[in-house]
């Protein structure tokens, strides 16, 4: 690990200005992306800014059809939330299924998002539900926020507070795990809302994105008999030493059919 000046505010305003006045600064958050990397000296920063430790950005309520999540609300809190498991249960279950119990409790979904791993589950419910961030200078519609790998359209001063959530009709979230690190191989989050149907990819490409021709399939017919014939084009997915594009092109087919059986369930009366 290389040194740097270490940083704890006590204000969202104050770690904004230190982002913003120092050299070379990165936020830190859970630091179960940062400090591994830091340790590996894969990154070199002058300072780090922890904001851990900041009141009134944490913690999970309802407001109408609305779920507000805060940027420093732990994997475990919004996977073990009751009113997260009533509103939207298909993210109560892709939370608890983020890597380790270690991960879980330190791990943040503000840290996560902002990261923008290619594999994180995080991005799949922010893009699939249509999800608003909000930050300390503005909100950005889910659709725009995540703009490439490991990229994002946060500013250099920028940081997540919460992130709002509307509620759909019903959720499905399915992936087919890294066994190792629990990342996606691929990862499919499916929402059936009033105004149609979602579907956002992860893992499979550099960047989480949407289905568009299965969302215009399922939004005519939402049942997995409507996408029988959906070929996913290999040609922008990612191929590495997991698994190959045309492979990971065959499993979000898959895992699509999978998420919208999870939430053709949630749709009947229990």
């Amino acid at each position: 690990m290389y040194e740097f000046d270490y940083h704890q505010p006590k204000s969202v305003d104050e770690a904004a200005d230190l982002l913003a006045a120092k050299d070379n600064a990165k936020l830190l958050a859970g630091g179960m992306s940062l400090l591994p990397t830091l340790k590996l000296r894969l990154a070199q920063y002058s300072n780090v800014v922890d904001i851990a430790a900041l009141e009134g950005i944490a913690g999970i309520k309802r407001d109408g059809a609305t779920l507000i999540i805060g940027a420093m609300t732990r994997h475990y809190d919004v996977a073990s939330s009751d009113v997260v498991r009533q509103a939207i249960p298909a993210l109560a279950a892709l939370a608890g299924g983020i890597g380790d119990p270690l991960v879980r409790n330190r791990g943040t979904i503000g840290g996560s998002i902002a990261n923008a791993d290619p594999a994180a589950d995080y991005p799949a419910a922010v893009l699939g539900l249509g999800a608003t961030v909000v930050t300390n200078q503005r909100n950005i519609a889910g659709d725009d926020f995540f703009t490439g790998l490991f990229e994002t359209a946060l500013e250099p001063a920028e940081i997540i507070k919460a992130v709002r959530f509307p509620v759909p009709l019903a959720a499905g979230y399915v992936k087919f795990p890294n066994p190792a690190s629990r990342f996606a191989l691929v990862g499919v989050f499916v929402a059936k809302t009033a105004g149609g149907v979602r579907v956002a990819v992860t893992g499979a490409g550099p960047c989480v994105f949407r289905l568009t021709e299965a969302e215009a399939a399922l939004s005519k017919k939402f049942a997995t008999s409507a996408i029988d014939d959906i070929k996913v084009d290999s040609g922008t997915l990612s191929s590495d030493l997991h698994a190959t594009a045309e492979y990971r092109a065959h499993a979000v087919a898959v895992m699509l059919k999978r998420a919208v059986d999870a939430a053709t369930q949630a749709l009947k009366p229990q």
